[in-house]
C-alpha cells in the first residue's frame, strides 16, 4: 500500500456538486492545498470523481517528511518538528511518521494536533495547463512518479553549499 498526495490545482467556479462535495470530503477546499491519503479503493473512486480539478501521485517516504518538514502544520499555526511528532505520537521522527504513512499504517490523526491540510504556494514556474490532463501536457489528473518534481517545485529551494 502506498500514499498519495493530491493537489487542488483549479478554483471553485464553474464546478460540478458532486466534485465539490468530494473535495470537501478530501479538505482540498482552495487551490494549491495538499492532502496525503491512503492508496486504497475509496481515495482511487474520489479522485476519479474529482480528476478535471486536481492533481495525484505516489511519493517516496523522504518526499513525504520533506513536504511535512516544511509545510506541515499543528495546531496553534506552529511548524511540526521532529520534537512535536515525538511528544504527541508513537514515533519518533518526521521520517519514522512518513514512512508509516507511505506503507498506510498511520494517519494524520495520529500525530495530535497534527493538520490534515498542507498549504502549499503555486509551484516555480507555474502550473502547466490547468485545463488539460497530464499525460496531453497538462496539470490535471495522476501524474505517477512525476508528483515528486511538483512537490518540489512547490517547496523552498534549498541553498546549495559553496
Amino acid at each position: 500500500m502506498a500514499a498519495v498526495a493530491v493537489v487542488r490545482v483549479r478554483g471553485h467556479a464553474k464546478i460540478q456538486r458532486q466534485a465539490v462535495e468530494t473535495m470537501d470530503m478530501l479538505r482540498l477546499n482552495r487551490v494549491n492545498h495538499c492532502a496525503v491519503l491512503p492508496k486504497n479503493d475509496t481515495t482511487s473512486g474520489m479522485l476519479q470523481v474529482v480528476k478535471d480539478y486536481v492533481t495525484w501521485g505516489e511519493l517516496t517516504p523522504e518526499a513525504i517528511a520533506r513536504l511535512l518538514f516544511h509545510k506541515g502544520e499543528v495546531a496553534g499555526g506552529a511548524r511540526l518538528t521532529d520534537a512535536y511528532v515525538k511528544d504527541n505520537s508513537a514515533f519518533t521522527s518526521i521520517l519514522s511518521f512518513a514512512k508509516a504513512l507511505e506503507k498506510g499504517e498511520a494517519r494524520f490523526s495520529d500525530v495530535k494536533g497534527l493538520k490534515p491540510v498542507l498549504r502549499l504556494p503555486p509551484p516555480r514556474q507555474g502550473h502547466r495547463s490547468t485545463r488539460r490532463p497530464f499525460v496531453d501536457g497538462g496539470s490535471l489528473g495522476y501524474r505517477g512518479a512525476d508528483m515528486e518534481k511538483l512537490i518540489d517545485k512547490m517547496l523552498p529551494k534549498l541553498k546549495e553549499a559553496k
